[in-house]
């Protein structure tokens, strides 16, 4: 006997889940994760206690969908930015640029995401989100870079690039004083390093640039 299809959300209800997510991100942001009780996500999204439960199983679904969404919204900022790159090097200006956002480079943010950290450490569903942004922010590096470093190298430079955003964002919340501007500049100091004068040249160049250098260089006797 055929089962009927499962009956598709309708639009309704993926406005309300929608609501109860970004509240939470709200919450989040001011008061970290300690902060993320049902009672003050459902104040903030102006609904009732019965309206988060019969859209979410549980409050740990809640959290976990937002911060989905609060990764997303950085990783959406970096495609933005990497759209308007014209050579390698500012493919990779972007990243760090849309890593450290102006906008939302302030201590309490920074704090809140501290606190996320802690919890991966206890919840093995958000350490995988966790994994999920490395894995992502490997692949933005790796198509910013291209063919200048082997697999290997990237790996290297991946681990050591996102422990300078992790130390960077956990310093924004001690230090008041580092701006965003900062930590993009160290950043970018540190891949300059890390990737060397040779490198850094190849990837300021534009395309049309690169191609006519290594048509010189194999053409020269």
């Amino acid at each position: 006997m055929a089962t009927s299809p499962p009956p598709r959300r309708t639009r309704i209800e993926d406005i309300r889940r929608i609501e109860i997510i970004e509240a939470a991100h709200r919450v989040f942001l001011v008061g970290g994760f300690n902060a993320l009780t049902t009672t003050r996500i459902c104040k903030e999204a102006g609904m009732s206690q019965g309206i988060l439960t019969y859209y979410f199983k549980s409050k740990d679904e809640v959290l976990f969908e937002m911060v989905r969404y609060a990764n997303r919204l950085l990783m959406d900022e970096v495609t933005r930015r990497l759209r308007q790159a014209e050579t390698s090097w500012e493919r990779l200006a972007a990243i760090v640029e849309g890593i450290f956002p102006e906008a939302h480079f302030e201590p309490n943010i920074a704090n809140a995401w501290v606190s996320f950290y802690a919890a991966t450490a206890e919840n093995q569903r958000y350490a995988r989100l966790q994994n999920l942004f490395y894995r992502r922010l490997r692949s933005n590096l790796a198509s910013a870079l291209g063919d200048t470093l082997s697999s290997p190298e990237l790996d290297h430079f991946s681990l050591g690039f996102a422990a300078m955003v992790d130390g960077l964002w956990l310093g924004r919340g001690q230090n008041k004083s580092l701006e965003a501007s900062e930590a993009t500049a160290l950043l970018m100091e540190y891949s300059e390093k890390m990737l060397g004068t040779d490198r850094v040249s190849a990837l300021k160049k534009k395309p049309g640039q690169l191609h006519s250098s290594r048509t010189k260089r194999k053409s020269s006797p």
